[in-house]
């Protein structure tokens, strides 16, 4: 990532915004400067309305696995973390120790879509390296501590004929105490092996068990007659992928036509944009041509209640911009919202995460703060490959 003293050149400035902004800030489709200059702004700060947003996707994988897949085996690792209805009133603050929006987070933004024109275009597997967390919290002993459920994914889509796409999930698999202190208040209770922690769902939550220790992994195929991704409601196949529009105005409109079949005009203005960020943050992650990737950046600058926001850290440590979902929702640790966090330096998805915004008094009590992130997935690796990916052999199917 360029420093501060790059990033504030105006001739950097000016060369990104007019290399890489998307359609809508076209100047030729504005009447003059000043409302060029107006809705850049209206488009950074629209405020959020959270009560509008609807319930957003799970996190993992990554990307969107065939519908039918999903569907038809339970083997995909999943967290019991999980949003409820979204929160009321809504929440228009960043996370606690995030950055405002600023005007250099934008201009980040459209780089990484100019960075992503330029990555390779095609190969045999498009592959995926991720490492999720989950953060729980259990009672035992009459008091609260914190659990992290930790592994990594890897997954291998094959776009050849002949090429099959596999995911192994659940690598590295392991339950344990957070942090030091969470793991004495286990100790203390005997160590168990087995703990109760709280699910999410849309209705409430529910008791779930949580066994502690480590796991094995689990492969699955993940293409289906040829379908090999979920792009809104629709299973696509690879051709389906590259077939997209390459630009932000048509991907857009190909998108909210996608939108009216899946969710209909009940969404609000921010449940749109936040099905919208959604699909498109899942495109970066697909197979999809360098010019599909950029212009599903410059769609996510340009939605309206997205708040982009510059110097942040993702759960690795790494350094990026941060795209942040309009909304927050409630889950049984308190309240949360979720953002993508994406390198501008090489047009990288790093990671998708969910920040506590207001921790429940059950969070609290373990220890967690706002600004926590409790939920992540952290993509280590993502681009072409040749071979197909390595099957452990005490994966089960």
């Amino acid at each position: 990532m360029k420093n501060s003293q790059e990033r504030s050149k105006p001739a950097d400035v000016m060369r990104v915004l007019a290399d890489a902004r998307p359609d809508e800030l076209d100047p030729a489709r504005l009447t003059e400067s000043r409302r060029q200059q107006q809705d850049f702004v209206r488009i950074v700060a629209e405020p959020v309305d959270g009560r509008a947003a609807r319930r957003p996707l799970r996190l993992r994988p990554l990307g969107a696995v065939a519908l039918v897949a999903v569907a038809a085996s339970v083997v995909v690792s999943v967290g019991t973390f999980d949003r409820q209805a979204p929160a009321d009133p809504p929440a228009t603050q960043a996370p606690s120790g995030t950055a405002k929006t600023t005007v250099d987070g934008q201009i980040e933004l459209l780089s990484a879509a100019k960075k992503a024109e330029a990555a390779p275009a095609g190969g045999t597997y498009w592959q995926t390296t991720t490492l999720a967390q989950y953060v729980d919290v259990a009672e035992a002993g009459g008091r609260y501590f914190a659990v992290r459920s930790a592994s990594t994914d890897n997954w291998s889509v094959g776009v050849r004929p002949g090429t099959k796409s596999v995911m192994v999930s659940g690598l590295d698999a392991e339950v344990e105490p957070r942090t030091a202190a969470d793991e004495a208040v286990w100790k203390a209770a005997g160590s168990p092996h087995t703990l109760q922690v709280e699910a999410g769902q849309q209705s409430g939550t529910h008791k779930v068990a949580l066994k502690m220790g480590t796991g094995r992994p689990t492969v699955m195929r993940t293409d289906i007659g040829g379908k090999i991704y979920a792009v809104g409601p629709n299973n696509v196949t690879y051709q389906d992928l590259r077939a997209l529009p390459s630009t932000s105005g048509e991907l857009r409109r190909y998108l909210e036509k996608l939108y009216a079949q899946d969710n209909g005009a009940d969404g609000g203005a921010s449940g749109r944009s936040a099905w919208m960020l959604r699909q498109a943050g899942n495109l970066v992650t697909m197979p999809v041509k360098p010019g599909v990737r950029a212009a599903a950046y410059r769609l996510m600058a340009a939605l309206p209640g997205v708040r982009v926001v510059g110097h942040v850290t993702d759960p690795l440590g790494r350094e990026g911009v941060a795209v942040a979902f309009p909304g927050t929702y409630r889950t049984p640790l308190g309240t949360t919202q979720e953002r993508l966090v994406i390198d501008p330096a090489t047009g990288d998805m790093l990671s998708d995460e969910l920040l506590l915004v207001e921790p429940s008094a059950r969070a609290k009590a373990a220890g967690l703060k706002a600004g926590t992130a409790v939920n992540y997935q952290a993509t280590s690796k993502m681009g072409w490959g040749e071979r197909q990916i390595t099957v452990p052999n005490d994966a089960r199917s």
